[in-house]
């Protein structure tokens, strides 16, 4: 059986997307994301814990969120799990935990659409939401194989 590294999470930003770009051209994008759950204990107090995530976009996801994204910027990203190791000048054996994000939706209200509802905000690795076409922002790019070109669909032709 075939195992699931699936991770999807809503939070905000705890600082803005740092930006790497490699020699090659490839844009890496890392930032803190924090999650809050809100509880209540045993004697009725409310618990408010924050969980922070580390963050890696890769290409044009990277690219997006470094142009649109800040600290406190509220996201969903989609992704998987991902460790690495490195040595460091002592010799000591590091390692790290990072959320690889395959697909970002920005939440803030002026990505929202005027109807109250959907996000026009999505972004995946494949590049954004309209494929460098700006004249209608209510257009979303389904990506597919590198093969063929991408499918163009209205946001109002969408099952939900």
């Amino acid at each position: 059986m075939r195992g699931l590294n699936k991770v999807m999470l809503i939070g905000r930003l705890g600082k803005d997307p740092e930006m790497v770009y490699f020699e090659s051209g490839v844009a890496k994008a890392s930032f803190t994301l924090a999650t809050n759950e809100i509880y209540r204990d045993r004697e009725g107090n409310k618990i408010e814990k924050t969980d922070w995530h580390n963050i890696v976009m890769w290409r044009g996801l990277a690219e997006v969120s470094g142009k649109f994204l800040k600290k406190g910027s509220r996201v969903y990203i989609e992704g998987k799990l991902k460790t690495r190791s490195w040595e460091t000048q002592e010799g000591i054996r590091r390692y790290i935990t990072e959320v690889e994000a395959t697909d970002m939706h920005m939440l803030d209200p002026k990505y929202s659409d005027d109807r109250g509802g959907g996000s026009q905000g999505g972004y995946n690795q494949g590049g954004s939401n309209n494929n460098g076409n700006t004249s209608n922002p209510n257009t979303i790019v389904k990506e597919q194989n590198t093969n063929t070109p991408p499918v163009v669909a209205e946001e109002d032709d969408l099952p939900f």
